[in-house]
């Protein structure tokens, strides 16, 4: 049977980079039965990119993803971005022996605003057409509000109807978050994904004081903000098929990631997660 490749998506670990090192964090991700990884929210500093190489060495962990931002996520915002560091990303690429970087979202200034998404969706196909004279594959991670819709099709759909090198790192649960079935949507992107994004989705305790009825706009802001990211298994998706559709449509590496643990320690997360993955029968992609 066709296999893929669990993984983490590094940006739930960041604030563990920050007080491990990225070496140490990347030995308790081996510990927990994971073999490759997402980089993203990690400053790519000359030190944290030699450590996370010399830890995917020594620890066999495969860098599947690296993240950089086409321009500024605001204008004037500091960082690095294609538009202004092209070589020195490539060639942290090329250092960590990985093929494809993601964009991890819309530039927040451009939302809401089709035809400057479009550009921008333009700018990132042109990118792409230049990140595959050095092997590098381009990548678009989705969230919720990519299924607004526009004459009853999705801002995702339309994306991918007007691109051909980009890819999309579709996220389960920010489809399902848009209102539609990963599984459907999965389908749809086929050829178009290589990663896929697992985190679950489930309804958080809601905890209504009293002065959030004395504030009606408190109440309704808990309310309807009850949504919690989910460790796999411990929310509403269905893993199977999203895993099994995935497969179909090609992607190659499923990462788990969790936005917030409320509290919870990632790796604690991280584990609940395999374990339910081992449990569904996919222990060997590990």
């Amino acid at each position: 049977m066709e296999k893929g490749k669990f993984g983490v998506q590094m940006m739930m670990l960041k604030g563990k980079v920050e007080e491990l090192g990225a070496y140490e964090t990347m030995r308790k991700i081996k510990g927990l039965g994971y073999h490759s990884v997402e980089v993203s929210q990690i400053p790519m500093t000359t030190e944290n990119v030699s450590e996370l190489k010399r830890a995917s060495e020594d620890f066999r962990i495969e860098i599947a993803a690296c993240s950089a931002a086409l321009e500024p996520n605001m204008p004037g915002m500091p960082g690095e971005t294609l538009a202004t560091d092209f070589e020195k990303i490539v060639n942290d690429c090329k250092t960590l022996n990985c093929n494809f970087l993601r964009i991890g979202m819309l530039p927040l200034h451009l939302m809401g605003n089709k035809d400057k998404i479009m550009e921008f969706i333009l700018k990132a196909e042109a990118m792409a057409e230049r990140l595959a004279e050095h092997g590098i594959e381009l990548y678009y991670h989705n969230h919720h509000i990519e299924f607004e819709k526009y004459d009853g099709e999705t801002l995702l759909d339309i994306m991918k109807n007007n691109t051909s090198k980009i890819g999309f790192e579709l996220d389960v649960h920010w489809i399902h978050r848009g209102g539609e079935n990963p599984v459907d949507v999965i389908n749809r992107f086929e050829n178009r994904i290589s990663l896929l994004h697992l985190k679950d989705y489930r309804i958080g305790h809601l905890d209504v004081t009293e002065e959030d009825l004395k504030e009606r706009a408190k109440f309704w802001s808990k309310f309807t903000n009850v949504i919690e990211f989910a460790e796999v298994g411990q929310g509403s998706l269905d893993f199977t098929a999203v895993i099994e559709a995935g497969l179909k449509s090609g992607a190659q590496y499923f990462l788990v990631e969790q936005d917030d643990t409320y509290g919870r320690d990632p790796f604690e997360c991280l584990k609940i997660s395999a374990d339910h993955l081992r449990k569904l029968g996919y222990a060997d992609w590990f």
